[in-house]
């Protein structure tokens, strides 16, 4: 696997998408017990996934930041390959602020593609945008190949 990138001055990695494994994942962003306990959460969506087909997941927020102690995470979960009906429906359920997925797995995680049109959203591009500067930032890719048992 590829190293993921460094931090820019405001904290977000610096723009691209860095491709990690889950242990190197792990060693990068669970550094104190706090983000140890959502990667806990991640861990479990991403099993979930990957028994389901899912390949890969993009991970973003401020889980992917210099921030000592995000909120939560947030991620986006390739739907191709994916059988739907293997799925645990709490990641289909969007509405209500997708509390039902922060209670279950501390974060919140989307599909890939809008399942309303059948298109790929625009979530990839919003996930790669700081929201208050408009600058472009880094998010990592996981494979869901191994690291997950």
């Amino acid at each position: 696997m590829m190293v993921i990138g460094r931090f820019e001055e405001g904290g977000n990695l610096e723009p691209g998408i860095h491709r990690a494994g889950w242990d190197e994942f792990c060693a990068r962003f669970g550094t104190n017990a706090h983000r140890r306990g959502l990667l806990g959460g991640l861990r479990r969506a991403l099993a979930g996934l990957r028994a389901a087909g899912c390949k890969r997941v993009y991970v973003d927020g401020s889980f992917v930041t210099a921030k000592p102690r995000p909120n939560d995470y947030d991620a986006i979960w390739d739907d191709d390959g994916v059988g739907m009906d293997m799925l645990d429906e709490t990641l289909l359920i969007l509405g209500n602020g997708r509390m039902a997925q922060k209670k279950k797995y501390l974060g919140e995680l989307f599909p890939l593609t809008d399942f309303e049109t059948g298109a790929p959203s625009e979530i990839m591009e919003i996930f790669q945008t700081d929201r208050k500067t408009l600058r472009k930032k880094g998010i990592v890719e996981i494979s869901l190949g191994e690291g997950l048992d």
